[in-house]
């Protein structure tokens, strides 16, 4: 459990909707106040399969770091945490895969973020991201696992749009749960501020609206966390909602007093 004089003041808000063309939700969610958690899945694989990955991602995570979670912890410490508790969701995932033959292909996105004292630690395997809203000014915090950004990363094309342009998709991971034995998350650590807000998200958002549309809704409506979730899913749900919609919003009310320990 946290505890109010160590830890900042948060607040936290979250939807997660089938979107228009899909006939059933492979995403995942759990957003855990009392530990300062959220996890994010976006689940592959047919049939139920890809729901049955994100469940046991979200669900494992959540279970192994509210057992794990060090009473005084440090952002190096929460991040090994984090590529501890991932890499066991995907020895799950592929254990579950072999156990049952009906989910043999299943994978997983996972995205996730824990708080500390005065800092965030966050990791993610795929294209499900993490965003920041800080001064007005949306920053993409984590960078996706996938082949269009790689080819954008090694230089071949100078950016997303026009790798698109050349016919390269979106939707061709390199990493994900259950895709191979070792599958590596990557962390980092960020200082939080007051005022901060966090979006944790599938693709099925960053699909629909771009970069400047979710930073204007959160700053049109970020009073409310529970009404920029809403308005963010029935956005993408309106410009065509053709994967399943995740968001996780997270926004930092105060810091802890200067003389806690």
């Amino acid at each position: 459990m946290t505890d109010q004089h160590t830890f900042p003041s948060l607040e936290f808000a979250w939807r997660t909707d089938r979107g228009v063309v899909r006939t059933g939700n492979e995403d995942a969610v759990a957003v855990h106040p009392q530990l300062n958690l959220v996890v994010v899945a976006d689940g592959v694989g047919g049939a139920s399969a890809g729901e049955v990955a994100s469940r046991t991602a979200v669900d494992l995570i959540s279970q192994r770091f509210e057992e794990r979670l060090p009473s005084r912890e440090t952002p190096r410490m929460a991040q090994l945490l984090t590529e501890a508790v991932v890499d066991e969701a995907n020895s799950a995932i592929l254990k579950s895969s072999k156990e049952h033959p009906e989910y043999a292909g299943m994978g997983t996105t996972v995205v996730m973020g824990y708080v500390g004292h005065d800092w965030l630690v966050y990791g993610h395997v795929g294209d499900s991201r993490l965003y920041r809203l800080r001064d007005g000014v949306l920053d993409q915090l984590t960078r996706d696992h996938s082949f269009i950004q790689e080819v954008v990363d090694q230089g071949f094309f100078p950016s997303l749009e026009e790798a698109r342009e050349y016919g390269i998709t979106d939707n061709v991971l390199t990493r994900a749960l259950g895709s191979s034995s070792r599958v590596k998350a990557t962390t980092a650590s960020t200082k939080i501020a007051p005022g901060d807000i966090y979006l944790f998200c599938t693709d099925g958002l960053t699909g629909m609206l771009p970069h400047t549309e979710i930073r204007n809704v959160l700053v049109a409506v970020e009073d409310s966390l529970d009404t920029a979730a809403e308005t963010l899913v029935t956005l993408a749900c309106k410009r065509g909602g053709n994967d399943n919609i995740t968001v996780a919003l997270l926004r930092v009310n105060a810091l802890p007093t200067a003389n806690a320990n």
